[in-house]
């Protein structure tokens, strides 16, 4: 009879690597606010606000705290008066920038597709 072997179970880390990237991207406005800062670049808190059509200054908070815990994003104090707060994308969120890409493509399609049914 043979020893048990104790060995990690790679298919396991996979599920909760698919688990973290989803609840990391998760939600209505996080791909939104991300897809904005990867096309427009350094932006304030009423910049993506404004461009974020429909989300709430409560809601809005929450989820760059959200980003800027999971290394996605920096936030900035900006010594102006008023102070202003500006946000940009870390070089590990640039790492999400192909899956953003796939899923406009993908939604794209999509669209067409319900359409032409």
């Amino acid at each position: 009879m043979g020893k048990l072997k104790c060995e990690p179970d790679p298919s396991i880390d996979k599920r909760l690597a698919l688990r973290d990237a989803i609840e990391l991207l998760s939600g209505k406005w996080k791909v939104c606010i991300l897809s904005n800062l990867y096309h427009r670049g350094t932006m304030r808190f009423k910049d993506i606000l404004e461009t974020s059509k429909g989300i709430t200054p409560k809601v809005l908070s929450k989820e760059l705290q959200h980003l800027e815990d999971n290394l996605m994003i920096t936030r900035t104090v900006n010594n102006t008066k008023p102070v202003t707060v500006s946000y940009a994308l870390t070089d590990h969120a640039g790492e999400t920038q192909p899956v953003i890409s796939a899923l406009i493509l993908f939604g794209l399609s999509h669209r067409k597709k319900i359409k032409n049914k």
